[in-house]
């Protein structure tokens, strides 16, 4: 008897959060750069090709809501009130993020091994950035399609890439507040102030198109 198409989506599902939550415990454990993709297995009690369904990469495993991060910033510019400058969508997202406790906007002790994580290895910093590109684009095409412009239009380049640039920034500064003074509040509130005034600069350099 064949298994229903949702009850196989589930098991589905279940397997590949069971691989990425046994591989992020080992690489908060002993570093990224210490763990095999063997180990990650027999931690998750599946076969090592099974992980490689699942992960192409070994860093996929570490950075398992890319995905989900990206279809957030789309979904965002997608649903816009179109009396909403798409800058400002945006920056509300941010605000929206921070107060619906969102885990891409979080400052806590598990969120400072993340980061250390990520910091102790060259491969993990490497993705990060290339993740940084690619995020960049994904805002590019979404920003271009919200005003009903061509994808490579450069507006909407240069507003990505500035986004980007700004919360980049807001995220390493809030994470830094944390570590140095273990307050979460006063670390949201650095990340959304550096949001905010980065914000401003988009408007300003964006001043005269839609995106403004």
């Amino acid at each position: 008897m064949s298994i229903p198409a949702d009850r196989r989506s589930r098991k589905r599902l279940a397997t590949r959060q069971g691989i990425s939550n046994a591989a992020t415990r080992l690489f908060l454990e002993r570093g990224f750069d210490n763990v095999t993709v063997d180990e990650i297995a027999s931690a998750a009690d599946v076969g090592r090709m099974t992980v490689f369904n699942h992960f192409p990469r070994k860093e996929d495993m570490f950075f398992d809501r890319d995905e989900e991060g990206r279809e957030m910033l789309r979904e965002a510019l997608r649903r816009h009130d179109p009396g909403v400058a798409p800058i400002e969508t945006l920056r509300l997202l941010a605000h929206r993020l921070v107060a619906e406790r969102s885990p891409f906007i979080e400052f806590s002790v598990a969120s400072q091994g993340f980061i250390e994580t990520i910091e102790g290895s060259g491969t993990l910093k490497a993705r990060a950035r290339a993740i940084r590109d690619e995020l960049a684009q994904v805002v590019t095409v979404a920003l271009s399609e919200c005003v009903g412009r061509k994808p490579g239009d450069p507006d909407a380049h240069l507003a990505a890439d500035l986004l980007l640039a700004t919360w980049t920034v807001a995220l390493i500064q809030a994470h830094r507040t944390f570590r140095q003074k273990q307050d979460a509040e006063e670390a949201k509130a650095v990340f959304l102030a550096i949001v905010d005034k980065g914000s401003l600069g988009l408007k300003a350099a964006l001043a005269g198109t839609p995106y403004a």
